[in-house]
């Protein structure tokens, strides 16, 4: 089959198109068609080499995190899955590699597509749904009345974060350009800063939760904007020690990632807040319950731009370039 491969560590690098053995599904994999699969900023970091010392693939290997498609075959110990579903999903970690016309996905990792959707649309949404859902009702447990701050709203994790905030019963505030102003709005963002002229840690205070995906110094401006006893969760970094010990990893790596966000989580203590680091998992069962919503007209995708599969690597230099709006999407079938 066709696959896109990185075959060596390097920032900028392109993916190699090229040809590698069909995937053999094992008795708990699906095997699927992918008719669509979505880039994400963290294909780059990796690409880039930035998750070695975490996510240690060795290339050559095949990059990509979400996919939709349909199951060509089903091992024997699968159950609630058939050859002919339409199915998404975001392959755990260790068993990536969208950027492909076929790959075998653990069971518990897969849902069914939402009918509503589109393969490309349904393709935009797992690794981001699972970020925002492993945020929003798993971290921050967001309830009715609260507020929210959601960085960087205009992007991938902001315009599925402000959707499914506001389904929560939560006020939401966010980031963006005045560009972008209109569009977060029609998502349901209630307080617009434009991050190019108005500084958010003057004009916001008494907030419940804040969910970064930026820099360290706009990390560290969010403390202001929460009262005791909020939380602020970053994607972004940096990793605590939590996440380290999730992750498994050895005694210098945890001693490395505790020192790496001693700083903020110290600030964060001192002013009776919680500092949280997210890095999502896979989760078949939470993506059913975003299909549920989906299908419900709850949240709904957006997409900056559709590529063909012959030019992925366009695709990776489009989100690279920091410009995208919602999703970027690359059609494989």
């Amino acid at each position: 089959m066709k696959a896109y491969v990185l075959d060596r560590y390097g920032k900028g690098r392109t993916l190699r198109l090229g040809d590698v053995p069909d995937p053999a599904p094992p008795p708990d994999e699906v095997l699927i068609a992918i008719h669509a699969t979505a880039i994400n900023q963290l294909d780059g970091k990796i690409r880039d080499g930035a998750f070695k010392p975490i996510l240690p693939y060795k290339p050559p290997v095949v990059l990509g995190h979400d996919l939709a498609g349909t199951v060509l075959a089903v091992g024997a110990g699968v159950r609630g899955f058939a050859v002919g579903d339409e199915v998404y999903a975001r392959p755990r970690d260790g068993r990536i590699g969208t950027f492909a016309e076929r790959i075998a996905v653990h069971a518990a990792d897969v849902a069914l597509k939402p009918a509503s959707l589109s393969m490309a649309e349904a393709a935009s949404v797992p690794l981001v749904g699972l970020t925002v859902w492993q945020a929003l009702v798993e971290t921050a447990q967001l309830k009715r009345g609260q507020k929210i701050l959601i960085h960087a709203g205009s992007g991938g994790v902001g315009t599925l974060a402000i959707q499914l905030a506001k389904h929560l019963g939560a006020t939401v505030a966010t980031t963006a350009s005045a560009g972008n102003v209109d569009l977060v709005r029609s998502l349901g963002a209630d307080v617009v800063i434009d991050y190019k002229t108005q500084d958010f840690s003057e004009l916001l205070s008494g907030y419940d939760v804040v969910l970064n995906s930026l820099d360290g110094k706009t990390l560290e401006q969010s403390l202001k904007v929460l009262k005791p006893g909020g939380k602020l969760i970053s994607i972004s970094g940096p990793p605590d020690p939590a996440f380290a010990e999730a992750q498994g990893l050895n005694i210098v790596l945890r001693t490395v990632l505790r020192l790496l966000s001693a700083g903020i989580r110290r600030k964060a203590q001192r002013a009776k807040l919680k500092y949280a680091f997210l890095f999502m998992r896979a989760d078949g069962g939470q993506l059913g319950e975003l299909t549920k919503l989906f299908e419900a007209g709850v949240l709904r995708p957006v997409i900056d731009r559709q590529f063909s599969f012959g030019s992925l690597n366009d695709a990776i230099a489009y989100v690279d370039s920091g410009r995208a709006k919602g999703k970027v999407v690359v059609n494989v079938a």
